[in-house]
């Protein structure tokens, strides 16, 4: 588990692997190319969107997801309003473990749309751009995950394009249900009104 805990951590996030180990794996492609990571995943989620759009959305209680997130939320918005969101993930890959920050501008059109773009002054990765696009489909979600992140720190050698898929289709079933209870337990209006369309925070 807690190989999986540092490729999860590293790709930007360990909701990802919640999203990508649900009801089914339609795609999943890793590529790596100068130093910079690239992964697209097409998934199933069976859980309405707007739920999940919810769930992805509520940065003040990430480990809900994953007890990957140490630290999470919401910073003082940019200047021009829109909201910035910091997470400090921790994972191990054997003898190699790694606490990783992230603070990133956060844009979303609920319920179907989610874009996240890192600070690197602030944070452990040089670059880092996530897109969810979440679309209902055949009475759950169809979930299409795509990244590009470059990290400001050493990576091991093994942690190429394989090794990332083999490991990101192998493990995370724990945080798949979770992440389907939260989404399909959850009042996604009331997380949407509270955490989402926030006015500045």
């Amino acid at each position: 588990m807690k190989r999986a805990q540092l490729v999860c951590s590293m790709l930007a996030g360990a909701a990802f692997c919640s999203a990508a180990f649900a009801a089914s794996i339609r795609s999943l492609d890793v590529s790596k190319e100068h130093g910079r990571y690239a992964l697209v995943a097409d998934t199933f989620l069976a859980a309405p969107a707007d739920a999940i759009f919810a769930v992805l959305m509520d940065y003040d209680r990430m480990n809900r997801i994953s007890s990957v997130y140490k630290e999470y939320g919401f910073l003082e918005p940019a200047a021009d309003g829109t909201p910035i969101v910091h997470t400090r993930m921790e994972g191990c890959l054997l003898f190699y473990c790694r606490s990783m920050r992230r603070v990133e501008r956060l844009e979303a059109e609920a319920p179907y749309y989610i874009r996240t773009e890192v600070l690197p002054e602030q944070s452990d990765f040089r670059y880092a751009m996530s897109e969810w696009i979440l679309e209902p489909q055949g009475g759950g979600t169809k979930v299409t995950y795509k990244l590009e992140m470059e990290p400001d720190f050493w990576v091991p050698p093994v942690i190429g394009p394989w090794f990332l898929k083999h490991t990101l289709m192998s493990g995370g079933a724990r945080a798949v249900n979770r992440i389907e209870r939260l989404a399909n337990e959850s009042d996604p209006a009331a997380i949407v009104s509270n955490d989402v369309a926030r006015d500045g925070r």
